[in-house]
Formats: C-alpha cells, sequence, structure tokens
C-alpha cells in the first residue's frame, strides 16, 4: 500500500468514525472507522520506516583518471 493509500483511509476512517449518524443492524461504522485509521496510521508508519532504509548515502566510487599522450601534442 503506498502513501496516498494509507492517507485515504485515515480519512475514510475519520468520515465513518465522526461525520456520520448512519446506523446499520450489524455493522458499526463507528468502530470500522477507527479500524480503519489505525490500519492507515501503521501503513503510514511502515512507509515511513521502509522509506527512510531507502535514503542510505553512499559515497562516490573512486574514478581514476587517464590521461592520454596523443591528446598532448597539439
Amino acid at each position: 500500500m503506498s502513501l496516498g493509500g494509507c492517507i485515504i483511509l485515515v480519512a475514510v476512517g475519520a468520515i465513518l468514525a465522526f461525520a456520520t449518524d448512519w446506523h446499520m443492524q450489524s455493522v458499526n461504522l463507528d468502530l470500522v472507522g477507527w479500524i480503519f485509521m489505525i490500519v492507515g496510521l501503521i501503513g503510514i508508519f511502515v512507509f515511513r520506516s521502509i522509506g527512510r532504509r531507502r535514503r542510505t548515502v553512499v559515497p562516490p566510487a573512486q574514478t581514476t583518471v587517464v590521461e592520454d599522450e596523443r591528446d598532448r601534442r597539439f
């Protein structure tokens, strides 16, 4: 799941938990909203930890410059 998907889960969960007053007999929408928000936050933290590992700095390789004798005659 990407970062955008996690943010959408948090937003949909907040809407279900706080902004709706629908009542269904077999589904508690407040609980579903909280579950969406928790899963979205876990996804954000996992995405951040994986992204932090990808940003490791690799020092540049040593390059060797070889001058050619043919270029010096001009």
